[in-house]
């Protein structure tokens, strides 16, 4: 039975070494440690044997199958090692072969325009504040003469959080923070997110990104203010656009107007993007209304100052000939990637 065992070893032996993958080892392992292997069917005989022979006949078994054991758990390590090595060599670099062209990102048009919007305002003396998205019902509201009854105040209009807080509507939040906190003479932008509950269109979106102007000191007037944005307008799209204010109504400027640039497509013949007018609407602006100035306690008496908000989307949308808002947050690759030139 000695030998029997000690052949059974060298042929599993010769059929472990056979083995190339993890699998064949298992199958292997079956064949001779399985339920049906000849050495488990040795136990079975045990009972047939004299119980005087029984031990020695138990640990001849028990080596045989550690013998099996050991050399399938050699074999897998040197499975394990060649599969480590030509991984290792398939990996491996080559310095003779062409490097690997590794792909630049871009920025996305919208913090392109918002850079240089930055620059331009920089450039003409301002200052750029910032402020909490989240905001009340006094920064957005009250602090700019906005009266109880007020669409804008509405739930559909209007995210309101529980606590009584509110996604801010628009950036004069931050105009409102920075008069309160600093005195006259005051000359800031105020970039960033707004929402609104507008349902996505074309031409609307709940969340968008305004930049809005404020400028306070002794003796600012309603020319100073066309004078400002006649010349961000020729900055930001050339010198053959040309700007002009409409009146409007604000409840946080008076006198208030409407912001037109003439249409960069058509240069103000008329064609579609314009509606056919030669014009396009930009944004708000105004006189800050002395009521503003009495309720964060700057003297109206004194001071005056002008205040106007401009959309970001609409001015990305205008200088890269977009004709849906939507595009500008769908992350499409293919417009993404033509912005990879752009950077500042």
């Amino acid at each position: 039975m000695e030998e029997e065992l000690k052949e059974l070893v060298k042929q599993a032996e010769s059929d472990i070494l056979a083995c190339a993958s993890y699998n064949d080892l298992l199958n292997i392992k079956a064949k001779y440690l399985g339920k049906k292997s000849v050495l488990n069917s040795l136990y079975a005989k045990m009972r047939d044997i004299p119980s005087e022979e029984r031990p020695a006949f138990g640990n001849l078994i028990n080596a045989t199958r550690k013998n099996i054991e050991d050399l399938l758990e050699k074999q897998n390590k040197a499975i394990k090692e060649d599969a480590w090595k030509k991984s290792e060599n398939r990996t491996a670099i080559d310095l003779t072969m062409p490097g690997i062209f590794s792909s630049r990102g871009g920025l996305h048009p919208l913090t392109i325009i918002r850079r240089e919007i930055d620059e331009v305002f920089l450039g003409l003396g301002f200052e750029i504040a910032e402020g909490p998205d989240i905001d009340d019902d006094f920064h957005n509201f009250d602090a700019l003469n906005t009266p109880p009854d007020h669409p804008s105040r509405n739930l559909a209009d209007t995210f309101y959080l529980e606590g009584g807080g509110l996604l801010r509507t628009h950036t004069s939040t931050v105009q409102v923070r920075v008069m309160e906190k600093y005195p006259p003479p005051i000359k800031i932008i105020s970039p960033g997110c707004c929402y609104r509950n507008d349902k996505p269109d074309p031409s609307h979106s709940p969340v968008f990104h305004q930049v809005e102007a404020l400028v306070v000191d002794k003796g600012i007037s309603l020319s100073d203010m066309k004078d400002m944005l006649s010349q961000f307008a020729s900055i930001m799209f050339g010198k053959n656009v040309s700007s002009r204010i409409r009146p409007h109504f604000f409840p946080f400027t008076e006198p208030s107007a409407e912001m037109d640039i003439s249409c960069v497509v058509c240069g103000g013949t008329g064609c579609r993007v314009c509606k056919y007018s030669g014009w396009i609407e930009m944004g708000g602006a105004g006189m800050v209304d002395p009521n503003v100035f009495d309720i964060l306690g700057i003297d109206s008496e004194i001071y005056t100052g002008y205040a106007f908000g401009l959309g970001i989307e609409r001015i990305a949308m205008l200088k890269y000939n977009i004709p849906d808002l939507r595009i500008l947050y769908e992350n499409d690759l293919r417009m993404l990637r033509q912005f990879k030139g752009e950077l500042r």
